[in-house]
């Protein structure tokens, strides 16, 4: 797992183990809470409570609970980018298609397990960080990159436009499919899949 620290809302970056380990467990007591009491009721209080570290160790970190939630977002993309980098290494030479779906599936497994990702994932739940940050264009950015292998070249303006409109059409829908059933419609994911493949298709075959 990539170190935390490069959370850019950090107002500290944790240098020895033991302040490291301690800020896992902050954002780890963050996500639990985040699914229990939402993001309204959340507080730097609580998460120290549940973390059990003092008060002044969330703060050592963090300025708000804002700043708490978007380290969290930024942990949920590294964690994402590991994950489908362990996906792709399995699907090989299998095509782009299998690839995108690794990249979907990845999603939907973090959607249905990770705690505090429904209302947090990358960071375009809920109001925090930067409103210039576009969550989905970091998203997009780091898929054109670990995609690279199934277009030639480096991925160019185009090339990254497109994964946006990818990445953020299959956000709508995947958020669609889990309002309309708790674990994910299967119909509604089956159709993104579809979708996804007909847009790429025009830039990967």
């Amino acid at each position: 797992m990539k170190p935390v620290s490069q959370a850019t809302s950090l107002r500290r970056a944790p240098v020895q183990r033991r302040s490291a380990e301690r800020l896992t467990r902050i954002l780890d007591a963050c996500a639990d809470l985040l699914d229990e009491v939402g993001y309204d009721a959340l507080s730097t209080r609580a998460v120290a409570q549940r973390a059990g570290v003092p008060i002044g160790s969330v703060y050592r970190f963090f300025g708000n609970k804002r700043a708490m939630a978007d380290a969290l977002a930024q942990r949920n993309l590294e964690r994402y980018t590991e994950r489908v980098t362990e996906r792709l290494k399995e699907t090989g030479a299998a095509g782009w298609r299998a690839a995108m779906d690794a990249v979907l599936d990845e999603y939907l497994a973090m959607k249905r397990t990770a705690p505090g990702f429904s209302l947090v994932d990358f960071g375009n739940q809920i109001p925090v960080g930067s409103g210039h940050a576009e969550p989905n264009r970091r998203v997009a950015d780091r898929l054109s990159a670990l995609l690279s292998d199934y277009f030639e070249g480096e991925p160019d303006d185009d090339m990254r436009r497109t994964f946006l409109i990818a990445v953020e059409t299959a956000d709508t829908l995947v958020h669609l499919a889990f309002r309309v059933a708790p674990e994910g419609d299967e119909k509604i994911i089956a159709e993104t899949r579809e979708l996804l493949r007909a847009y790429l298709a025009r830039v990967l075959d």
